[in-house]
């Protein structure tokens, strides 16, 4: 008798299976990243006073969860979304003076002073996007070789009647005159006449 052995999954992947798992366009994911990161940077304001690095851990989760939740026709784009989330985040904490010229000051700043917070968050959603691409590039290569195995792996039984199918259909076409035969590869053969 044999037993058959289950094997138990872990905790952690079932709590993991339970989180949401949407699929969000390449535009989907940047509104997502942007909307996100601009709301935290509010939060950071008012609770945090501004603080560096609370936007900075906070934007890295983010950036993975825009790598994760984009579909893997869009995964080029999660790398170029999130730089670009960061940015519209961090204007909420930049700090410039009055005017738009010492706003967009305080922003350049605080791009300046945060880049390694943006580094790392754009390195996080590049490895997640290669890493999703390869294992989608890997499933596409096992089905075809899979699909490609199916038909030349076939029963000679199941291929015996498309052979003779295939041959009653050649032997069914007209023969061009010249093409073999009786005159042999090197006769033509000659159109009559009209008179």
């Amino acid at each position: 008798m044999y037993r058959v052995r289950v094997r138990s999954v872990p905790p952690v992947v079932l709590a993991l299976r339970r989180f949401p798992n949407p699929r969000l366009t390449g535009i989907g994911a940047g509104l997502f990243a942007a909307l996100t990161m601009f709301v935290l940077a509010c939060v950071d304001r008012l609770l945090f006073d501004s603080s560096e690095l609370v936007y900075g851990l906070l934007f890295l989760p983010v950036s993975a969860l825009t790598a994760l939740w984009v579909r893997p026709a869009d995964l080029v784009t999660a790398p170029i979304s999130v730089p670009i989330a960061f940015a519209v985040g961090v204007f909420p904490i930049s700090g410039g003076s009055e005017g738009l010229g010492g706003q967009i000051m305080g922003l350049v700043t605080a791009l300046a002073v945060h880049a390694g917070w943006l580094y790392g968050g754009t390195l996080i959603a590049g490895l997640i996007a290669s890493v999703r691409k390869v294992r989608q590039m890997r499933a596409r290569r096992r089905y075809v070789l899979a699909q490609g195995r199916g038909g030349a792996g076939a029963p000679a039984s199941e291929r015996a009647p498309r052979s003779a199918a295939a041959s009653a259909a050649a032997a069914a076409k007209p023969v061009r005159a010249g093409a073999g035969g009786a005159g042999g590869a090197g006769a033509v053969a000659r159109r009559p006449q009209r008179p």
